[in-house]
């Protein structure tokens, strides 16, 4: 048997696909293809490597994640076809510092990474999984644009000099303020239109908040979400997206690894004896990332130790070590932010990074049964 492996690098975009292939041998990149976005050309590409290296060529296929998601994943190993989805961010060979860059340069580059296992592979979720996410990312579309048509009404009002007397927007006595408003001729209709739209999206984010709380009440979800809103700042929406965007924790080694893949350790640049500390690296999953930031505001707040009603509500049901471990995470945090902001005069966004950070290591402790 010739056991010969080929890596073949694929740049796929919607219209086109762009292939190569790559040995370890040899060291280049060859048999460079165009070629339309259907995975039967993939397949057509493949048996035409047969005829050159053998029908007992080992072929390991790979692309970028992006906008195909995991359907040519899906399609190509439904026809027994190894491939991976690797994340851009981990691909450790650099591209060209001479700004070239075309599809066959990073199909070469995607090949290569292969051949030389300088990448991590994009986790591939279940089927419930990628159901439930696409769901969850859905109704933060419709959050983003409920922001959005927020900021339009205030700016339209601001325009005009109808100035909310009132504390803070957004109230139900904010929202009957702008419901009484009598602009004059068409700005009148401008006004009742943004409040339409402003009402739709309301209702429909609280008609899909329920549904979320539905499919979190799934048995392979139930028991998960309730250890992870055991967390200040961690609700039903988080932990149900976390939970998915992750999939398996335990395929992580240790909490730092897990924090790592989540892009909030921070990068470095050593030359000799010299380090320098940089910004959060930003790679792997940017969704749960920004879920955790946004789940540090409430460790910005409140006395340290004191839990109010609504987390005290969350907790129930849970077992006595989760929730002990639970509230040694919230007091620590609480106090490791009050101690960077006030002690050390860090910034807030960089305590809320660290504190999202640390409680990305508690999750992962949490989801690995790790709470001793």
């Amino acid at each position: 048997m010739n056991n010969t492996t080929i890596f073949v690098g694929m740049d796929v975009h919607k219209e086109s696909f762009t292939l190569c292939e790559y040995q370890i041998e040899t060291e280049k990149a060859s048999h460079f293809r165009h070629m339309p976005a259907d995975y039967k050309e993939v397949l057509r590409y493949l048996e035409f490597l047969r005829t050159i290296y053998g029908r007992d060529t080992i072929f390991v296929c790979g692309y970028e994640a992006g906008c195909l998601g995991y359907t040519l994943y899906h399609q190509l190993t439904n026809h027994n076809v190894n491939c991976v989805i690797l994340a851009p961010t981990t691909m450790l060979e650099k591209r060209s510092g001479k700004r070239i860059k075309t599809d066959k340069r990073d199909a070469e580059l995607i090949a290569k990474c292969l051949a030389q296992h300088n990448y991590s592979p994009v986790h591939i979720p279940t089927a419930t999984d990628e159901e439930t996410k696409e769901y969850l990312r859905m109704r933060d579309d419709h959050k983003l644009a409920l922001k959005r048509i927020k900021q339009q009404i205030l700016s339209f009002c601001l325009r005009h000099n109808y100035r909310y007397e009132g504390k803070s927007h957004w109230t139900v006595g904010h929202v009957k303020w702008l419901k009484n408003l009598n602009p004059e001729a068409l700005y009148k209709e401008i006004l009742d239109e943004y409040l339409l739209t402003y009402t739709t999206l309301s209702d429909k984010i609280e008609r899909i908040d329920k549904r979320i709380e539905e499919l979190a009440a799934k048995d392979e979800y139930r028991e998960s979400v309730k250890k992870l809103c055991c967390f200040i700042g961690v609700r039903t929406h988080t932990a149900l997206s976390v939970l998915v965007e992750v999939g398996d924790f335990k395929r992580f080694p240790s909490a730092e690894k897990f924090a790592g893949y989540l892009g909030l350790v921070p990068g470095e640049n050593s030359s000799g004896d010299s380090t320098t500390r940089l910004g959060i690296t930003k790679a792997g999953n940017r969704h749960v990332r920004v879920l955790l930031t946004e789940a540090t505001q409430g460790y910005t707040r409140g006395a340290v130790g004191y839990k109010p009603k609504a987390l005290k509500a969350r907790q129930k049901g849970n077992t006595p070590q989760v929730i002990a471990y639970a509230d040694k995470a919230n007091e620590r945090l609480k106090r490791k932010f009050f101690k960077m902001v006030l002690g050390k005069s860090k910034k807030h966004n960089v305590a809320k990074t660290a504190i999202a950070r640390e409680l990305a290591c508690f999750m992962w402790g949490m989801m690995t049964d790790n709470i001793a």
